[in-house]
């Protein structure tokens, strides 16, 4: 298995995950970023094209994304000025007539598609082994958006990702009238498909609903509601590092042929789902990670969703492998802040985000 934390049995998957979002960095623009546990830089060359490398300059370490700059193909070290190009070689040392080729700039590869950069992440540096989908919907005008949303979680991807499986807390953390109803659950390498049914109240009474998701991969799922208006939400989740993650919601509502009526429909759609999203918050930030779960015969296909995600770790520890470890529950770190009572300090003031010392 790879590398664990205190907090999980496991650490990053591999697989294509957003850095960005296309509108987030500009023609000749740099920015730095960090995911992967990893310091980056993003820049955007003069002909449109997205990089991602790794921060630091191989001659004496400045952070390129910190004062770096774009030079037509090539991105510019704020220490010395060498110059990199989009592979990440050597191409100019501004006071030599030589080019170091041992000065390497580690280089990602980079898809941009759906709206966001993605960049493949591998523990071992492989090469990509798919590719994303690109979704027509989103570029040919069928459908209005996006509207944009975005948080880090204090929690690791699979962790959040489970809970596209586990209907059953709709009930109980989201307090609506109907569970949805999982009626498929498949997997075909790098991909897994779910169908669900789902009851949504309205105004004029209760209208059946149904919920498709395609992941593409651990970082990368599309999501299309059905009942009340044709809606599209592109999922993209990235590990900040083994214990975080950022999630990126893009919502498209299907054009109604009325740009205030798409707003204004999309808008209370997509705020329904972050509502859900920000009920959930608490319970992956405390939660404790159970390598068997002890599950009812109704509950979602978790085991499932283990197995198929089990693939994206670099030695591909099986569902079987993880459920025969040793050590059963990994829980969520001491936050002193967050506990009613701290030991020697007394009752804290703020049960969750607050600080009693």
């Amino acid at each position: 298995m790879t590398s664990t934390t205190d907090r999980y049995p496991f650490s990053m998957p591999s697989g294509w995950f957003a850095v960005a979002e296309s509108p987030d960095v500009e023609v000749g623009q740099t920015k730095a970023i960090y995911y992967f546990a990893s310091h980056m830089v993003l820049w955007r060359d003069e002909e449109g094209t997205a990089h991602v490398q790794d921060a630091y300059c191989p001659h004496l370490g400045a952070h390129l994304g910190h004062g770096g700059l774009v030079d037509g193909c090539n991105i510019v070290c704020p220490f010395h000025g060498w110059k990199f190009d989009g592979e990440g070689c050597n191409s100019e040392i501004p006071y030599s007539d030589r080019t170091n080729k041992k000065a390497r700039v580690y280089t990602y590869p980079v898809l941009e598609r759906n709206g966001f950069i993605y960049a493949w992440y591998h523990p071992a540096r492989q090469a990509p082994t798919w590719e994303v989908e690109e979704i027509d919907d989103v570029a040919n005008g069928n459908y209005y958006g996006p509207k944009r949303f975005t948080h880090v979680v204090e929690a690791a991807i699979q962790e959040m990702g489970e809970n596209a499986v586990d209907s059953a807390h709709f009930r109980y953390v989201h307090n609506v009238a109907e569970v949805p109803e999982i009626i498929r659950y498949e997997s075909d390498g790098h991909r897994s498909y779910m169908e669900s049914n789902q009851k949504f109240p309205t105004p004029r009474g209760v209208v059946n609903g149904e919920i498709n998701s395609t992941a593409d991969g651990p970082g990368v799922s599309v999501v299309r509601f059905a009942g009340i208006v044709d809606t599209l939400l592109m999922t993209a989740t990235t590990p900040v590092d083994a214990e975080h993650t950022q999630t990126r919601f893009n919502f498209y509502v299907r054009n109604l042929g009325d740009e205030s009526v798409n707003s204004s429909v999309g808008e209370a759609f997509a705020n329904e789902v972050i509502k859900q999203f920000t009920e959930d918050l608490p319970i992956w930030t405390h939660k404790a990670h159970i390598v068997r779960p002890a599950l009812a015969d109704s509950d979602g296909p978790f085991m499932k969703y283990r197995k198929w995600y089990s693939q994206f770790y670099a030695d591909h520890p099986s569902a079987e492998e993880q459920a025969a470890e040793e050590r059963t529950v990994y829980p969520a770190p001491y936050w002193p802040d967050r506990m009613d009572e701290v030991p020697g300090k007394g009752t804290a003031s703020v049960k969750y985000g607050g600080s009693a010392l």
